[in-house]
């Protein structure tokens, strides 16, 4: 039975579940058949390398991070083909996140609406899974750490979780994200003003030198913003980043914007807007981001892909690698491969 055909059986059962008691249902299920080689059946996308940040991607499709924020589904979800696996946000403390219930789907809209709030178990025991992974101890491919704060700490001190964060991953990631993007910790977004992102980036820049030095490795640092932001931010961001001299830009998280599910059912929830809604709002941003950047410094494309003709669409605005996370929701496993296909030679 073909993974297309098996999500489309399945997926009506996990419709039917709350979105967060289906995600704990899933990911574990993942993982226990990898672990007994069942999903060696699943079609995996044809090799096709692209060298960004001087890292070698098998392939440009990746998992964008907030599908396995505590790195606990690893082996699982690498089964699914990606050629780059980003894992978090993970903070320095365990945290519960927001209360429940957290997660909406808007299925008419192919959009989903969250407000976990960093829920994690604190970045050692997220280090453990990333450790026990056969992924990680085998080397078998790209694996992204993402890093953030804590909802406690003080928004004046969040660069020391930061940079707590990316002392304690640096030797376990082929590259860091620092996200700095999601609307589900207060004030967070703060951080992508002019004066507090060059003092954020100057300490991580600081540290990630230092950090080279003692483990005789160079890992890249990128930065994960938000679509919610005009043609001024995007140049000072873009500005601050080529700067600092940092590795690459994720565009984007997702969106407060509420325009296109007004009138749904949870339209109106709290939270960041993800899947089919924000697809042209980060193209935009990674048109905008491009215009800056040139070049000079690689743009991930992330928000809203539900198909091969999505992924393209990233790459024409001006992405080197995209990332997956909502669309796999709505179109299943089988999207990796859509997507590969689709961006073969671009």
């Amino acid at each position: 039975m073909s993974d297309k055909l098996l999500y489309a059986l399945t997926r009506p059962l996990l419709f039917s579940l709350d979105p967060e008691a289906a995600h704990n249902l899933t990911l574990p299920a993942l993982n226990r058949a990898a672990a007994f080689g069942l999903t060696r059946a699943f079609a995996k996308p044809e090799a096709d390398p692209r060298t960004v940040m001087g890292i070698t991607f098998p392939n440009p499709v990746g998992l964008a991070a907030g599908l396995d924020k505590d790195g606990a589904y690893i082996d699982g979800l690498a089964a699914l083909g990606f050629g780059s696996m980003e894992v978090g946000t993970v903070t320095p403390r365990a945290q519960a996140g927001n209360p429940k219930p957290r997660m909406f789907r808007l299925p008419q809209a192919k959009a989903i609406i969250n407000r976990m709030g960093f829920n994690n178990g604190g970045v050692d025991a997220f280090v453990a899974n990333v450790q026990a992974s056969k992924f990680y101890q085998n080397k078998e491919g790209v694996l992204g750490l993402n890093i953030g704060k804590n909802a406690d700490t003080p928004i004046e001190r969040a660069a020391e979780d930061y940079l707590h964060c990316l002392q304690k991953v640096y030797p376990y990631a082929s590259y860091v994200t620092v996200n700095i993007s999601s609307p589900n910790t207060k004030n967070l977004r703060q951080l992508q003003g002019a004066s507090e992102l060059d003092a954020l980036l100057s300490q991580l820049k600081e540290a990630q030198s230092r950090l080279a030095d003692q483990y005789k490795r160079y890992v890249p640092i990128t930065l994960k913003i938000a679509p919610d932001i005009d043609t001024e931010q995007a140049q000072n961001i873009a500005g601050a980043l080529l700067r600092h001299k940092i590795d690459g830009v994720i565009a984007t998280n997702t969106t407060l914007s509420r325009t296109a599910v007004e009138g749904m059912e949870h339209g109106a929830e709290a939270g960041g807007l993800s899947g089919a809604p924000v697809f042209e709002l980060s193209n935009i941003v990674i048109r905008k981001l491009k215009s800056e950047l040139g070049d000079e410094l690689p743009i991930i494309g992330v928000g809203g892909i539900m198909s091969g003709a999505d992924a393209k669409a990233k790459f024409d605005a001006g992405a080197s690698l995209v990332q997956l996370y909502s669309g796999l929701i709505y179109a299943g496993p089988a999207l990796v491969r859509d997507c590969a296909r689709a961006l073969k030679g671009a």
